[in-house]
């Protein structure tokens, strides 16, 4: 039973390794702008928000950006001076780096749960697996 569950869980730790390599491989957060807007008044750091509150300024300036369009302006509406379209690029790219960045962690506490999991058997044959390829 023991073995069969060791199993399982190197199996899921495969998975989870993975995920980890996928992710990793994504895409960093690169702006385009400064990362400082200043709408009504307010000055905000994108590299400091929330994800409720990067979501509340994309709507806002998505807002801004069907009424510029509208008007004929959107190629010539900018804020803090970039272009809308820069900013709202900006945000989705901070709120799926952040994305990233929070399934990492839900991953590494996966494998850190399924660490504990395992039999001390399997743990002591995974160690003299390891030290057994440093040697060789």
């Amino acid at each position: 039973m023991t073995n069969n569950n060791d199993q399982k869980i190197l199996e899921l730790k495969k998975q989870i390794e993975t995920k980890k390599k996928q992710i990793s491989k994504s895409k960093k957060f690169t702006p385009v702008t400064n990362c400082s807007i200043e709408l009504d008044g307010i000055r905000y750091n994108i590299q400091v928000l929330t994800k409720e509150q990067i979501i509340s300024l994309m709507v806002k300036l998505n807002s801004y950006a069907m009424s510029a369009d509208d008007l004929g302006l959107l190629h010539n509406y900018t804020i803090s001076g970039f272009n809308v379209a820069e900013w709202i690029d900006d945000l989705k790219s901070k709120l799926d780096f952040m994305s990233r960045k929070e399934e990492e962690q839900k991953l590494k506490a996966m494998e850190s749960k399924l660490d504990k999991l395992l039999s001390n058997d399997k743990k002591v044959e995974l160690e003299i697996s390891e030290i057994e390829s440093l040697l060789n």
